[in-house]
């Protein structure tokens, strides 16, 4: 489009700034042939991961082998020129350079000879993974040490016979200086980043398994990333923010789960005042309803253990009731009143009155609860509420991580036409959005929803919020966690009450709200794409937090492929019902591919006998054409900066400001 003289003057202040980034003709020139260049390299390659619920391991694995996609390179690279156990042995150097070098060294006789030839494969593969991306780019994701070695191998051939020698020799050198362990481990490293340029986590890094806070503290330290909060996340923050039910919920399921590590370990909770009184009150009670569940990846636990985990477990499940109900009281809005069970129990007969109907209890050992005001804190159970409010809301490391959840996160993410959220946008019968209260009887939907509660959510950790507000942010934690219109749960009920003290099973079932009912419909899919304001040609909507139960036939890919369901059960605890260990949605220059991965063994294994996650590959979904950066969100700002120094370049060119050489 051609500049005109008006467009100049409307945009003058705007370019005098751009001036002073590129004060010459030249330098305003030099940018619009790097950024044009930049246009047409391949896109980077996007990870979507999702419900990792602490399965840190599992999770290590798959950054360190990108899917899959280090192990197919590989192979795409050498072919025929490596046996199969030697393609596996360089792939297990580049996930764990240092555990793999160790026992290299303890097993080979001409250790430099092993370092020669390693460093020259090293090479080829680092120069593979870096071909998408410019020179620039490679070199910040260098380490110091070996910046310009590393950009020099990658850009010398060893077929130009003229720099062969020269090669060789700087190959050589690195091994005689004794620093060719540290070489190996760098470049291992540089492949590893490279071979992921975007990480998304669509949610749910919390609970069940042991190692959350590990992989909080992996990403603070990865390249680049985001996260659409899970209601697992919302419910830490709400234990971080300092609601009352939300600290409950987080150690019963703690507790559930036989997994104490994030807790204890990775945030120094005390749990041995809640030990104290489960002690106290409930030592002669079996709990029985209340055993750990042992299959959350924690080791086996003896049965004294056991049983005074049972006791703790039914103690914060009872506080976390008197709590919620008097969350629940305080906001008549969200119509929960019929999770507030505790008062519908017949404590001498022993049943439960819902809907006009008796049902039989599992047990009726409540001995802090006052049948005529079951939801009274007793003067202990306050005290213990106030110490663990007190752990969580001054913890350091926690809030750290809750940091790092804010700056990087949001509830959804519209990135490359495909939008991203954990769990639903709740719908009406007919497909239709569906219109929520959020506060001061003010009602929104879809996007608009979204953008609200996302304000609400960062309110909470704001030091010059309204108090009133943060109060009701604070609350609104719980609604997150279970509310009936939550973007984060949509069923009926949260039936843990049912679930923990009824007989009856059919008060187990929890109805899915519209959103799970009908997204299998490619036109609510293109209805709520619309709604968002996504209108690519390949546009996708992708989604965790209901497992695919692969064993029973779902598939993970509905609405003919407009929507990606990605949950398939990253957690341990999972495995059982759904048959695999998660799905990994790989986003690269010629399509999508969904990788369905099997239970991750161990990180020993994979390292002594070179043992990889197994995955399955699944085409998802091929473009005609390879996409380049052009065709991303990152292209439509670059051509933007492209437009804007072709307007400085006019400026310069017919003196409305002057060069500064």
């Amino acid at each position: 489009m051609k500049t005109t003289f008006r467009e100049i003057e409307n945009d003058i202040r705007y370019l005098r700034l751009l001036s002073q980034s590129f004060p010459t003709i030249a330098d305003a020139s030099t940018e619009i042939i790097n950024l044009q260049a930049i246009l047409n390299l391949p896109k980077g390659t996007e990870h979507f991961l999702a419900d990792l619920h602490g399965e840190y391991k599992s999770f290590q694995h798959v950054l360190k082998n990108a899917s899959g996609n280090i192990k197919r390179k590989v192979g795409e690279i050498f072919g025929n020129e490596l046996r199969e156990t030697e393609k596996k042995e360089l792939c297990t150097l580049i996930y764990y350079p240092e555990e793999k070098l160790e026992l290299v060294k303890a097993t080979e006789s001409d250790i430099d000879d092993w370092y020669h030839v390693t460093i020259h494969q090293l090479v080829r593969v680092c120069r593979d993974v870096s071909s998408k991306y410019t020179r620039s780019k490679v070199r910040k994701s260098l380490p110091e040490d070996f910046s310009y070695i590393i950009e020099e191998l990658l850009h010398e051939r060893t077929d130009d016979v003229d720099k062969a020698a020269y090669v060789n020799v700087i190959i050589s050198t690195i091994i005689t200086t004794g620093r060719a362990d540290d070489f190996i481990i760098a470049i291992s490293h540089v492949i590893q980043r490279l071979a992921i340029d975007q990480l998304h986590i669509l949610g749910d890094v919390y609970d069940r398994g042991p190692g959350a806070h590990i992989i909080m503290d992996i990403l603070s330290g990865y390249h680049s990333w985001d996260i659409q909060w899970g209601n697992h996340d919302v419910l830490w923050m709400g234990a971080c923010a300092g609601n009352e039910a939300c600290i409950c919920n987080v150690i019963r399921l703690s507790l559930r789960y036989a997994n104490l590590v994030t807790l204890e370990e990775g945030y120094g909770i005390n749990l041995v005042p809640l030990a104290t009184f489960a002690m106290e009150h409930y030592g002669e009670d079996p709990c029985e309803e209340f055993l750990p569940k042992t299959t959350g990846g924690s080791s086996e636990i003896d049965e004294k253990t056991q049983r005074l985990t049972a006791q703790m477990h039914k103690a914060i499940t009872v506080i976390q009731f008197k709590v919620e109900g008097a969350i629940i009281e305080r906001h008549p809005e969200w119509q929960m009143e019929d999770r507030l069970l505790l008062r519908n129990i017949d404590y001498g007969r022993g049943v439960c009155v819902i809907d006009g109907q008796e049902y039989e209890m599992k047990s009726c050992n409540f001995p802090t609860i006052d049948p005529a005001d079951p939801y009274r804190l007793t003067p202990d159970e306050q005290t213990l509420i106030e110490r663990l409010r007190h752990s969580f809301t001054v913890n350091e490391k926690l809030h750290k991580h809750i940091r790092l959840m804010l700056s990087h996160g949001s509830l959804y993410s519209i990135v490359n036409d495909n939008l991203l959220f954990h769990a639903s946008v709740p719908l009406n019968a007919d497909g239709s959005l569906k219109a929520v209260e959020l506060y001061a009887g003010r009602r929104f939907c879809g996007c608009e929803l979204m953008n609200r509660i996302d304000r609400v959510i960062r309110s909470a950790f704001q030091a010059d919020t309204d108090p009133v507000f943060k109060a009701f942010a604070i609350d609104y934690f719980l609604y997150l966690w279970c509310g009936r219109d939550s973007v984060l749960f949509d069923k009926s009920k949260m039936a843990t009450f049912e679930r923990y003290f009824l007989t009856d099973k059919s008060l187990y079932k929890e109805d899915k709200g519209n959103y799970f009912n009908l997204r299998n419909d490619e036109q609510v899919c293109d209805d709520i794409l619309d709604a968002f304001g996504v209108f690519g040609n390949n546009r996708h909507i992708i989604n965790g937090h209901v497992p695919v139960h692969v064993m029973s036939g779902e598939n993970p890919i509905k609405a003919n492929g407009k929507l990606m369901v990605i949950d398939g059960g990253f957690s341990q605890a999972y495995h059982k019902e759904t048959g695999i260990a998660g799905y990994t949605l790989v986003y690269h220059s010629r399509g999508f591919q969904l990788v369905q991965h099997e239970p991750f063994t161990s990180t020993e294994d994979a390292i002594l006998r070179g043992s990889d996650i197994k995955s399955t590959t699944q085409i998802v979904e091929m473009s005609a054409h390879r996409m380049l950066v052009a065709d991303t969100d990152i292209g439509r700002e670059l051509k933007k900066q492209i437009a804007d120094l072709e307007k400085l370049l006019y400026a310069y060119r017919h003196g409305f400001i002057k060069e500064r050489r």
